[in-house]
């Protein structure tokens, strides 16, 4: 189950908080009270993971001028205000103002316990998109999501460093789930246009006649076109493949018309195309030479060796945190499978196999096997029969003991070494070997 979000309950009548407080944590919900908005004020901030239920009539700051700073604080706030018998018309100023909601006493604790569900439902999106949006912002924090030290991944990271510092268009292939539209936004963050805009379309979502409105203008809704809207930033196309002879003639007009360095830079990705036939092959020669003069493509899952393995494992530690449980332990055997798996679905399936995973721990029932079994009858072969070194599975599960051990104990050396009864020498060479450091443990 995900974790509780707060509510902040805010009454001057001690006995009211105390039955709001009691009704919503045995709704499920991690109360916290407060006498007054003023003290209120010294705990809630503008990323105040929660919402905030308040009475409209108390000494000092009312529930008016409370919910005013508030709002003047972090307008995404929901604010649930309690009226007495009358006071709708200040109730719905309060909505003018920006409360998420109102009450009127006496009123119906299941009525209560509905607002404040909703109310969560909105913080948290409210702030999984502001997340959002500073992840897609933050060149380091892209990087560090580019999970892996295989020397594929090592190579992509460098091609993002270098690319994103260009000005000249790129297109992005590979195989499907393999992250491509998380590069994209990379190299948009890391590179001179990272404070401008980023603009994503599909080219496979819209008719023809609607993509053309809504990149080239006029748009029926009077918004900016696209290619207008991006101006200055990025512009991502993704389904690049779908964009039919009359729009990639359209587009290469507008990438011809840009001059160099283009005024906007257009980054195409490439979701799938015939398996015997190449992306040069789909698009017409000039506007592929146009989009392809920097070219990534990105690595399929199956070519990324013990990538697997860490990557598993930091999901079903995730997954584990969010369902509120333990992460299921990786055998031998089970480690061998992951790397052998074709992965068709790449890091996409990877993720969908690691929460089934830790959902059926919860349960105490199946398998890692079995789920790649399961998986077998919908994507294709999971578990094959090709084999590989010895030596390629010792060291790759050798490594992944060694970070699960590292995570469990926070970073804590000694422990790790009791556990694993090793030498400190010897953890510390291994460490060194798999490029695992401490202080990302601790």
């Amino acid at each position: 189950m995900a974790r509780a979000m707060k509510v902040a309950i805010v009454d001057d009548e001690a006995d009211m908080r105390q039955s709001i407080s009691q009704w919503l944590a045995l709704s499920g919900f991690d109360t916290e009270t407060f006498a007054s908005a003023e003290d209120a004020l010294k705990v809630i901030g503008p990323e105040f993971p929660g919402v905030i239920v308040s009475d409209i009539k108390m000494p000092g700051m009312d529930g008016m001028a409370f919910l005013k700073k508030l709002m003047g604080m972090d307008s995404g706030l929901p604010v649930i205000l309690i009226t007495g018998h009358g006071d709708v018309p200040m109730a719905v100023e309060a909505m003018r103002i920006g409360a998420f909601d109102f009450l009127e006493k006496p009123f119906n604790p299941d009525r209560m316990t509905e607002l404040a569900k909703r109310a969560t439902q909105t913080r948290r999106m409210t702030l999984d998109n502001r997340a959002l949006r500073k992840e897609l912002s933050d060149g380091t924090i892209l990087m560090k999501k580019l999970i892996g030290s295989s020397p594929v991944m090592e190579r992509l990271r460098e091609d993002i460093l270098d690319l994103g510092q260009a000005d000249a268009h790129v297109l992005i292939d590979g195989e499907t789930g393999t992250g491509k539209t998380l590069v994209a936004h990379a190299l948009h963050a890391v590179g001179p246009r990272a404070g401008r805009k980023f603009v994503t379309v599909s080219c496979a979502a819209w008719s023809e006649d609607q993509f053309a409105a809504r990149l080239f203008g006029p748009a029926e809704d009077g918004m900016l076109p696209m290619i207008e809207d991006a101006r200055g930033g990025t512009i991502c196309l993704e389904d690049i493949e779908a964009l039919s002879g009359a729009m990639q003639a359209r587009l290469l007009e507008v990438i011809n018309d840009q001059g160099t360095p283009p005024e906007t830079r257009i980054i195409a990705i490439c979701n799938r195309h015939a398996p015997d036939k190449t992306l040069e092959d789909t698009l017409r020669p000039d506007l592929f030479y146009r989009l392809g003069a920097m070219t990534i493509v990105l690595p399929p899952l199956r070519a990324r060796g013990e990538d697997i393995l860490t990557l598993f494992n930091g999901l079903t530690e995730q997954f584990a945190d969010e369902y509120g449980c333990d992460a299921p332990q990786v055998t031998t055997q089970e480690a061998a499978q992951l790397l052998q798996a074709p992965w068709p679905g790449n890091v996409r399936q990877l993720v969908n196999v690691a929460e089934r995973a830790v959902l059926q721990n919860r349960r105490g029932s199946g398998s890692i096997t079995s789920l790649l079994m399961a998986d077998n009858e919908s994507t294709g072969p999971m578990l094959t029969t090709e084999g590989k070194p010895l030596k390629d599975y010792v060291e790759s599960f050798e490594r992944m003991l060694i970070d699960n051990t590292m995570r469990r104990h926070k970073g804590s050396i000694v422990a790790v070494m009791e556990e694993l009864c090793l030498p400190r020498r010897t953890l510390n060479e291994k460490m060194a070997k798999y490029n695992l450091q401490r202080q990302d443990y601790v």
